[in-house]
C-alpha cells in the first residue's frame, strides 16, 4: 500500500511539473503561429515565398521538397480578395486558411477553369452582393466562400525536375493576392 501511495504522489508531482512547463511555453509558441511568422515577411495582400527556414519550423508545415510555395495574408473585412497566377506548371494547388491555421478551402488546377489559378475569396455576405450582379473581370473565377475575417492563401506548385524551375519561377513572380474592389 505504501508503494502505491508513493507512486501516486510521484505521478502527481510529475504531472504538475509537466503542466507548469507547458503553461510557461504557451506564449513562446503562440507568437510563432503561421499568421505572425508571415506578417514578419510581408504585408497584407503581398505574396511571400515560403522557403525552408534554417533553425525554425516552416510557416506552412509539410512543404514537400518537390513543391515551391508562396502565401499571402488577407482581411475579408476590407473586401473580397483575388488570388491569381497565370502560366502553366505541372500542378498547382491553392489552400485558404483562417487566421488560426485551419484549412477552410482547397482547390487545384484540375478543378479550375482552363487550369489557370483565378480565385476570389469572399464572405457569405459579399457573395450575396456578387450574386446580384457579377462585377466586371470576375468571369471564369472560382468563388471561395469563406466565413472568416482574416486568412492566409497558400499557393503550391510542383517542380518535377530542374527544367521546370523557370516556368515555376514565372508562375510565382506573376502570382498576386489583391484586394478586389466591389461596386
Amino acid at each position: 500500500m505504501r508503494r502505491l501511495l508513493h507512486a501516486i504522489a510521484v505521478g502527481l508531482v510529475g504531472a504538475g511539473i509537466v503542466h507548469i512547463v507547458v503553461l510557461l511555453l504557451v506564449p513562446q509558441f503562440s507568437e510563432r503561429d503561421a499568421w505572425s511568422r508571415l506578417s514578419m515577411k510581408s504585408e497584407l495582400y503581398t505574396m511571400a515565398e515560403l522557403k525552408s527556414e534554417t533553425g525554425g519550423a516552416p510557416v506552412v508545415k509539410s512543404v514537400d521538397p518537390l513543391f515551391r510555395a508562396a502565401a499571402c495574408r488577407f482581411d475579408l473585412d476590407d473586401g473580397m480578395v483575388k488570388v491569381k497566377a497565370p502560366g502553366q506548371v505541372p500542378f498547382w494547388s491553392l489552400s485558404v486558411y483562417d487566421r488560426n491555421g485551419h484549412n477552410v478551402y482547397s482547390l487545384n488546377d484540375r478543378g479550375a477553369t482552363g487550369g489557370a489559378l483565378n480565385a476570389i475569396v469572399l464572405t457569405p455576405a459579399q457573395m450575396a452582393e456578387v450574386r446580384k450582379e457579377l462585377p466586371e473581370g470576375l468571369e471564369g473565377s472560382v468563388f471561395v466562400e469563406a466565413d472568416i475575417g482574416e486568412g492566409i492563401a497558400v499557393i503550391r506548385a510542383f517542380v518535377p525536375d530542374p527544367s521546370w524551375l523557370p516556368a515555376v519561377d514565372r508562375f510565382f513572380a506573376q502570382s498576386s493576392c489583391e484586394l478586389q474592389e466591389q461596386d
